[in-house]
């Protein structure tokens, strides 16, 4: 989900993306809309806001809602910055370390909000600013990787591509192209795992309250142990093959064979020119 980058992604990794982070951001916007009474998986709506404060005259309110339209965007900046600049070190690093980022904040609001919140308006205003900025860091590490195909804190963008693909889909010639066909599988996967995440966030919060966040730390952790179980699965292969190749001693390919027993080797044949 993770590994790979831009136009070498394949329609299986956008969609496992597409739809883990689909799920956690429907959980999280709900979750705080029931407890914040605001929205933090995207910020159409606090633009609304903010223009409407703006012709208040409401400048303490103008700067509230204007600094968390900033942590949206700074989030998604971070995001990108760190692809770019550390994709060529390590390209796992450089996509997973916005998903620990986010975790991290969203940690801090589960444990804050369990322990600590008095539910003053002022710790309510940097608890939104908080995820507001880890989703920013969502949405712009998903779209950095996928080269703008996966989008996944707002549906905004993705219902109005899908309208698009099916009224495509009225023409025989489109009903056959497999891009489009695969595009669509995206954006009904993201909207349908966005949905399940806001019924679960809605159905749990009641009995889970603020401990839904430590759920939604988890399916985050899947996305980036998801990569790291296929990259240390693709090393120990690679290591295997290097012993058994050019017989030099690895630890790995011991324990292997311990567990495994050497496989059977077929006599070895001879090439026409030994005869």
């Amino acid at each position: 989900m993770l590994r790979n980058y831009s136009n070498s992604r394949t329609l299986g990794d956008n969609i496992r993306l597409g739809t883990l982070t689909a799920f956690t951001a429907g959980t999280i916007n709900i979750a705080s809309l029931l407890i914040f009474l605001s929205f933090t998986s995207n910020v159409t709506g606090h633009y609304a806001i903010l223009a409407a404060e703006i012709s208040k005259g409401n400048w303490t309110q103008v700067g509230v809602v204007g600094g968390w339209i900033f942590l949206f965007f700074f989030g998604s900046f971070l995001s990108n910055f760190i692809v770019i600049n550390f994709n060529k070190e390590s390209k796992y690093f450089a996509h997973s370390m916005p998903i620990v980022l986010e975790i991290i904040c969203l940690l801090f609001v589960g444990v804050y909000g369990q322990f600590y919140y008095q539910k003053t308006l002022e710790e309510t205003e940097y608890l939104v600013a908080l995820m507001l900025f880890a989703t920013g860091l969502q949405n712009g590490l998903t779209a950095s990787i996928s080269n703008f195909s996966v989008k996944t804190t707002h549906l905004t963008g993705t219902t109005t591509d899908l309208g698009i693909l099916v009224s495509m889909f009225t023409q025989k010639k489109y009903r056959k192209n497999g891009e489009l066909i695969g595009r669509a599988k995206l954006l009904m996967s993201i909207m349908l795992a966005y949905v399940m995440g806001a019924v679960f966030s809605g159905l749990t919060y009641y009995y889970l309250e603020f401990r839904v966040f430590y759920v939604i730390s988890i399916c985050l952790l899947i996305v980036i142990g998801y990569d790291a179980y296929k990259i240390h699965i693709r090393h120990f292969n690679t290591k295997y093959r290097y012993n058994r190749i050019y017989k030099k001693p690895n630890i790995f390919a011991y324990l292997y064979e311990k567990i495994h027993g050497i496989p059977k080797r077929e006599k070895k044949r001879k090439l026409v020119f030994e005869d």
